[in-house]
């Protein structure tokens, strides 16, 4: 696994358990880290996180390099 999907892999991840956050507990950890969801630093942060689970979706579709 690359750097890059490594990080991608990682930015899913906190994306998920923001949302996990939010369905469970009616709490956004990203919008109370950085000021809110209109803050422009947390969109940058949510629209990452979007990217991210993106790409996350080519590693569906990736061969494994390691013969089982």
């Amino acid at each position: 696994m690359s750097g890059l999907q490594r990080t991608a892999l990682i930015f899913a991840i906190i994306g998920a358990i923001n949302w996990g956050m939010i369905g469970f507990f009616n709490f956004d950890v990203v919008a109370a880290i950085f000021g809110g969801q209109t803050v422009a630093f947390s969109r940058v942060i949510y629209a990452i996180i979007g990217l991210s689970g993106l790409y996350c979706i080519s590693l569906l579709f990736t061969a494994d390099e390691e013969p089982q």
